[in-house]
């Protein structure tokens, strides 16, 4: 009888339509992926096989399969919105299971995880204290403590003295009169409490040709005495009697922080005939630091910033692969479970292998083409009615035979 066999296409069509339908209502989900009803004809056996001139007995949905294709990656203005631009998924901690996502919709929660709007952490590969990228995978934390500050000890200067100037008419030199150097540069240095100092070098000329003494103030304190600088002809530190950085010691803060040592570095530092200028003035202390932003680099890695001009690397985001996306078990909430017929992930750094590249700031759309849902569904409704079409016909057959006198 051919209503078992139009019934199948009937239920065929009405399962390819229900995955269409689902297609369509995601098509502005973060992250989804398409399914695609995918069927197979039904066939009528005995022991002896299928015979070669053998009626088919209606067809049967074989399976619904899932299209990893990219979809399209649209930009935000939040730069924990990720987005993987080629293969992979990110790896989530959902209380101690690992799930896998496409969407990259995070945030930060009240204990600093990032996490998605399901409460499942993020997996990244983490780093040690100097900043390392390691092994060791874990979820991604932001620490908002302050960061503790650094002790300047090196300050690095590189200007041209003007060869042509005399020296001072004023000595000795006094820093209210400006008469008594020739030049004058400043820059802030910090003690061990990350406390603010301004310190400032004053060059004089010396009437020995080619010598000039720099002088380091702290605070409008002397520091030290002056400390002679000694150019070759051709302009250049003369590195057979300068040996191109100074010590300062004992310097006092006067903050109740550690005393202050500072090395003047002036080994970029000439003297030709042109206008005094500075092109390097650098010292390597910094103060106290809060947490001001996030920064994620197309190959995963994650670099705090501090509002002293500080980053420090927090870690990698893992990406994990799979050689058979298509045997992932769906979860729901745009996320998926490996499984036997998925095989083991492959948990790489973005960007190595077959794993794609971080999108910082932006979210992969749905890969679902509008367009073709439409005229799949349109495709579904005429099978659906040509199988109504054929229990309809079958049973104006029947009803004619058993009309038969």
């Amino acid at each position: 009888m051919p209503f078992r066999t139009a019934l199948s296409g009937l239920n065929a069509s009405s399962a390819e339509l229900r995955v269409i339908g689902n297609n369509v209502a995601n098509a502005s989900t973060t992250g989804f992926k398409e399914s695609r009803a995918e069927f197979a004809d039904i066939f009528a056996t005995s022991n002896l096989g299928v015979t070669a001139n053998a009626i088919g007995t209606g067809v049967r949905v074989s399976s619904v399969s899932q299209q990893f294709t990219q979809g399209n990656v649209e930009f935000t203005d939040n730069n924990l919105d990720l987005a993987i631009n080629g293969q992979g998924f990110f790896m989530l901690n959902d209380n101690g299971v690992n799930v896998y996502s496409r969407a990259g919709q995070f945030g930060v929660d009240r204990d600093g995880y990032v996490v998605n709007n399901q409460q499942q952490q993020l997996t990244i590969f983490q780093s040690d204290q100097n900043g390392n990228i390691t092994g060791a995978t874990g979820p991604l934390q932001l620490d908002r403590s302050d960061i503790a500050p650094q002790a300047s000890t090196q300050i690095g200067v590189g200007a041209n003295l003007d060869a042509s100037l005399s020296a001072p008419a004023t000595a000795p030199l006094d820093p209210t009169d400006a008469t008594s150097y020739n030049n004058s540069t400043s820059l802030t240095v910090y003690d061990s409490l990350g406390s603010p100092h301004l310190a400032t070098l004053y060059f004089v000329k010396s009437a020995t040709p080619n010598q000039w003494d720099a002088h380091l103030y702290v605070d409008g304190n002397p520091q030290g005495g002056a400390n002679t600088i000694e150019f070759t002809s051709s302009g250049g530190i003369d590195t057979t009697t300068f040996p191109g950085t100074y010590t300062i010691g004992g310097i006092n803060p006067g903050t109740g922080a550690a005393t202050m040592s500072l090395d003047l570095d002036f080994t970029g530092t000439t003297q030709y005939g042109s206008p005094f200028n500075v092109s390097q003035l650098a010292q390597d202390g910094f103060a106290t630091g809060r947490l001001s932003g996030i920064d994620i680099s197309e190959a995963g890695v994650i670099t705090s910033r501090f509002t002293n001009g500080q980053s420090r690397t927090l870690g990698q985001i893992a990406v994990a692969t799979f050689n058979n996306s298509q045997g992932l078990r769906q979860l729901g909430d745009t996320s998926w479970a490996e499984t036997f017929d998925s095989g083991a992930p492959l948990v790489g750094a973005p960007g190595a292998g077959a794993a794609g590249l971080i999108e910082s700031g932006a979210l992969e759309g749905s890969n679902v083409d509008l367009t073709e849902q439409l005229v799949g569904m349109i495709t579904a409704q005429r099978n659906f009615q040509a199988n109504a079409q054929v229990i309809t016909t079958a049973d104006t057959i029947t009803q004619t035979i058993i009309n038969i006198r």
